[in-house]
């Protein structure tokens, strides 16, 4: 994956324990586009990757610009880029992926974010507003002072429901509110935000018959048990690198490559950035991640190296 040299042009309070970070091109000129739902890697001063949603205009080429939430139990990621980044500082970044695509003809989108979880839907909302689609966004937050970017979706003159948990004594009830919008082939839903939430957005989802037009992107990784016929040892072959491994138990194949002497784009290592996704030629996958959707998970064309293993006895992937 192709590295971009980029600086730091403004920092900017956005809520309570969120900074937006405005990132320019170092050298001038453009930066590769970007559809709503993308999201960047940050190579962090303390030598971390981290990645984050772009909330900005899709139409941008001159800019990015993600949002970072202060997480108490950081691991040094969002800390660094609240303690360490300064303006004018250069950056590397990675280019844009995206595993939250959205569908730009549906009749209707629901977007629902949950706390920091309106970055990736502050975007799509600007371009479904721009090609003059139906939409409307449900914000849930903890309180007013921790909801960022409410002024530009009142500007943007978004459909906008609200719930604070500080307003309204407690949690809203996600499944009336989505009950309220019936299930059609032309509805599409995306949800991101914090587990607990997207976890409720799943099941109500299901039962209510939303299912493959209901979408979510996750900042934490689902934990994913290996399946009952999962191999504990297994061989992988490589085709380009024409290099074959045996994966030992305990170790990851993406571990066991790097070990090897073959570079693999990866960065979260928890499967959810999609960095080491990979083309799987033949073999059964052990999905792990928390980025493919089960009917994605079933057809085997792809699966995210860090922590999905394998069924068969031998996996041959495009590497």
């Amino acid at each position: 994956m192709t590295t971009l040299q980029a600086f730091v042009h403004t920092l900017r309070f956005e809520a309570d324990d969120i900074i937006s970070v405005d990132l320019r091109p170092l050298n001038g000129g453009e930066f590769p586009p970007f559809a709503a739902g993308s999201h960047i890697d940050l190579h962090l001063p303390n030598g971390m990757e981290r990645s984050y949603s772009l909330c900005n205009s899709s139409d941008e080429r001159d800019r990015y610009v993600v949002a970072v939430l202060k997480d108490r139990a950081s691991r040094g990621g969002s800390r660094a880029v609240h303690e360490q980044l300064r303006i004018g500082m250069p950056l590397a970044i990675s280019e844009p992926r995206n595993n939250f695509p959205l569908q730009e003809t549906a009749d209707h989108t629901v977007l629902i974010a949950g706390g920091i979880g309106i970055t990736p839907l502050l975007c799509m909302a600007r371009r479904l507003r721009d090609l003059g689609r139906s939409h409307e966004l449900l914000y849930f937050a903890r309180s007013r002072r921790s909801a960022a970017f409410l002024s530009e979706l009142e500007q943007l003159a978004v459909p906008l429901t609200t719930h604070f948990d500080d307003e309204q004594g407690g949690p809203p009830d996600l499944r009336s509110m989505l009950a309220q919008r019936p299930a059609s082939p032309r509805l599409h839903l995306y949800a991101c935000g914090p587990t607990a939430m997207l976890d409720a957005f799943e099941k109500f989802s299901a039962e209510l018959g939303h299912g493959d037009n209901a979408h979510v992107e996750r900042f934490a990784a689902v934990e994913h048990q290996p399946a009952a016929d999962a191999r504990k040892s297994f061989t992988v072959e490589l085709v380009r690198s024409k290099k074959s491994f045996t994966v030992e138990p305990g170790k990851s194949i993406l571990d066991t490559l790097i070990d090897g002497g073959v570079h693999v784009d990866h960065s979260c290592c928890e499967g959810v950035c999609g960095s080491c996704e990979t083309r799987v030629i033949s073999g059964e996958p052990d999905h792990r991640d928390s980025i493919l959707s089960a009917k994605e998970r079933a057809t085997n064309k792809v699966m995210m190296l860090c922590v999905s293993g394998c069924k068969s006895a031998t996996l041959v992937l495009d590497l």
